[in-house]
């Protein structure tokens, strides 16, 4: 027998860095950070069909990525040994956000089928919980699983909520993919920054160590950041490639996005403090970091 859950959408949203200083380097390789995470509602869409046996499907795999790199995979296998599930699942994604973009869509696919799987394979597990295993996926994970924005420390995983403005963005797509762990091993990156308040983020402190090494070597993300920042201040997200900026109104964000080079992708999205992975489904394990 199969239980068909394909008619549901489950959403994995993108999410932006406002900022992001690296504090230190451990020993074992990790860097310490400080950055401020908000969601867009704009995200990867997710189905799930439900499966007697314990295989783990991905019905539409991504180009280039192998069954044992995908996130969405890796996720669901984690949570089936974790919790000795015998149930399997079929994955399909409809990809909207660009990998290497710097907009976390391999850790939110990732934090979706975590949560999703929690609920269809009624496994009843809490939050904290997924969250322990989805930063064995990556250190950006437990953001999406947590599902508020947050100022984040340690590797990304320590969060405390925040509660942000939520202007609508115009984010642009530069025709480049960049390698998060390249940017990281880069020897000019900077891993001393004095570590600075959420006081100080409020007033207008903090900006992305990362941004002066990937527009060194990314001219089209130095064009698109250029480009942007004639009609508001454009900011690189995480590693990147992808870069935003805000505006007060959806109208004013359409202008913009309407005047862009034919070079570069782009959307707008409305900055979200409740992940829409949350705030379009009636999940009964939600917090909101309260």
């Amino acid at each position: 027998m199969q239980i068909n859950n394909t008619d549901k959408i489950w959403l994995a949203p993108a999410k932006i860095n406002h900022f992001l200083h690296i504090t230190a380097q451990r020993e074992d390789g990790y860097h310490e950070l400080q950055t401020v995470f908000q969601f867009l509602n704009y995200a990867d869409e997710l189905r799930f069909k439900i499966l007697e046996h314990d295989d783990i499907i991905q019905s539409n795999p991504l180009p280039g990525v192998k069954s044992e790199d995908d996130l969405m995979v890796r996720a669901a296998k984690l949570l089936q040994e974790y919790s000795s599930c015998t149930s399997g699942v079929q994955i399909h994604i409809n990809k909207r956000l660009p990998m290497g973009g710097g907009l976390g869509g391999g850790s939110s696919d990732a934090a979706t089928t975590l949560v999703a799987l929690n609920q269809l394979w009624n496994l009843n597990l809490d939050i904290p919980i997924l969250a322990k295993l989805g930063v064995q996926l990556g250190a950006d994970v437990p953001i999406f699983i947590h599902g508020f924005a947050a100022w984040a420390e340690g590797v990304g995983e320590e969060l405390s909520a925040l509660k942000l403005d939520e202007p609508w963005f115009v984010v642009l797509v530069p025709a480049a993919s960049i390698s998060t762990a390249d940017i990281f091993s880069n020897p000019k990156l900077k891993r001393n920054c004095p570590p600075i308040t959420i006081d100080k983020f409020f007033s207008g402190g903090g900006n992305n160590v990362c941004e002066v090494i990937v527009r060194e070597q990314t001219p089209e993300v130095d064009q698109a950041i250029k480009w942007l920042d004639q009609y508001s201040e454009a900011k690189m997200t995480g590693t990147g490639a992808c870069v935003f900026a805000a505006f007060s109104s959806e109208q004013d964000a359409q202008q913009v996005l309407s005047k862009k080079p034919a070079v570069f992708e782009g959307f707008i999205a409305q900055g979200q403090n409740i992940s829409p992975l949350y705030s379009t489904s009636n999940l009964p394990f939600l917090q909101k970091g309260d």
